[in-house]
């Protein structure tokens, strides 16, 4: 079993930043890709970012490409999302996934997932 936790979240105006870090325990395995999603109040949950089990490929949604970068530390288990220029529109619970070797926007690729950490963007 594998377990992982969000941090990093919080109230920031717009055009402000925020590191999200996201940590797997239990039963990890470097091979595994890794991504970010994002669920607003009344929105289906979306992709954000992924990154291969090596750190080689990454993917972004359109709505966040040139401000988000998401990056990893295979030997500290841990993922991270770096969000710059940040618009209210980007306020969501942000969820950390892990799963599978490419990465990419499908959720079902991905078999665990942490409890979010939520992101407010003020205008």
């Amino acid at each position: 079993q594998v377990q992982l936790v969000e941090s990093g979240g919080g109230l920031v105006q717009a055009g402000g930043s925020l590191r999200l870090s996201c940590t797997a325990s239990g039963r990890t395995s470097r091979r595994y890709a890794m991504g970010w999603f994002r669920q607003a109040p009344g929105k289906e949950r979306e992709f954000v970012a992924s990154i291969s089990w090596g750190g080689g490929s990454t993917a972004y949604a359109d709505s966040v490409k040139g401000r988000f970068t998401i990056s990893r530390d295979s030997a500290k288990n841990t993922a991270y999302l770096r969000m710059n220029s940040l618009k209210p529109e980007d306020t969501a619970v942000y969820y950390c996934a892990m799963g599978g070797y490419s990465g990419g926007p499908t959720a079902r690729e991905y078999d665990y997932w942490g409890q979010g950490t939520q992101v407010t963007v003020s205008s």
